[in-house]
């Protein structure tokens, strides 16, 4: 490292977490990938704008409810589904005040149910007012806040379709 090297420059965040859905894997697939409902399936989105798409590929636009202090977020980001591995590649295409966003999705059957998995890899720039250690935090504790509003939406509408694992 040298002396204009920060700590915070060269780390590099990381978060995996998982939940347990009771819902079979096709439904679970269907819902959380399905961008248009993203407003209502997470708490902390208040608009997708599909920017361009094929079958797997799409290029988007979130937007965030405002924060604390009124600021809304936004940023452009890209999916590429994998179908038949039950795996998505995410990454922030304008990252804002991250150098990289990187997160992959996986599902897997279990116990009945479907295992979905977010594992999220980022650096924060020097000059991002959240440093990156911070911001890991921040990530680990919202994903899990999200997912478990996730299960309760899918869970609910698997028992109403009769799609429960």
């Amino acid at each position: 490292m040298t002396s204009t090297d920060s700590p915070r420059t060269l780390t590099v965040g990381h978060t995996d977490n998982s939940i347990l859905i009771d819902a079979d894997i096709e439904h679970v697939w269907a819902m959380t990938n399905d961008l248009a409902s993203w407003p209502d399936l997470f708490t902390e989105y208040r608009s997708v704008e599909v920017l361009e798409q094929t079958d797997t590929w799409f290029r988007f636009r979130l937007t965030m409810h405002p924060d604390e202090s009124g600021r809304t977020w936004s940023w452009v980001s890209e999916r590429t589904l994998d179908p038949v591995a039950h795996e998505v590649r995410a990454r922030r295409v304008e990252p804002g005040p991250f150098e990289f966003m990187d997160i992959r999705w996986t599902y897997t059957p279990e116990d009945g149910g479907t295992r979905m998995r977010w594992v999220q890899d980022f650096r924060m720039r020097p000059e991002a007012p959240i440093d990156t250690e911070a911001m890991t935090r921040r990530i680990d504790g919202n994903s899990k806040v999200q997912m478990s509003v996730i299960r309760q939406k899918v869970e609910a509408a698997a028992a109403e379709r009769g799609a429960v694992g």
